[in-house]
């Protein structure tokens, strides 16, 4: 979370750090400006997937894994609006797309889709491209969206105008 947090902070950004208590775990880092104490694992999730806008994982553990799991599920059943995953480090997370695509794709209990709501890379630039990408086509979405419902509303004002 350092890098993240000092990225931020260092680009300029408000560099915001959620911290959960555990009695083995560090505090807040030197980078953080705002930081959010959680009791909780559920609520600092919570938070995570209400006002990400990607994330990029880093090999961990349970609590990476539970995060991941976690923003895919809501992700995929549209719970939440739909935000680039990016799992960094191809030879850390291939093994477990492996068993993915073996286990539960093969079984059907994925769908091939599901798993393009994440890109594997090792590569910085990759990482950031499928960020930008993802953002740029939500950008023209919203701009269709906007258009559909402004020529929406100007069809229905003259419909009713015309029935007066």
């Amino acid at each position: 979370m350092e890098a993240a947090n000092r990225g931020a902070k260092e680009a300029g950004g408000l560099s915001i750090g959620c911290n959960i208590e555990l009695p083995f775990e560090q505090g807040l880092n030197e980078y953080v400006d705002l930081g959010l104490e959680f009791r909780y694992f559920f609520v600092r999730k919570v938070m995570f997937v209400k006002y990400a806008e990607a994330f990029v994982i880093f090999p961990g553990g349970f609590g990476t894994l539970d995060e991941l799991f976690e923003a895919l599920t809501l992700i995929q059943t549209g719970k939440v609006e739909h935000f680039p995953v990016v799992l960094y480090g191809k030879d850390y997370w291939e093994g477990m797309m492996q068993w993915i695509r073996e286990k539960p794709l093969y079984e059907e209990k994925v769908s091939p889709q599901d798993l393009d709501l994440l890109t594997i890379t090792s590569d910085i630039d990759e990482a950031c491209e499928a960020i930008a990408q993802h953002h740029e086509s939500r950008e023209q979405e919203l701009k269709e969206a906007a258009s559909r419902a402004a020529t929406r509303d100007a069809v229905q004002g003259a419909q009713a105008g015309a029935g007066h």
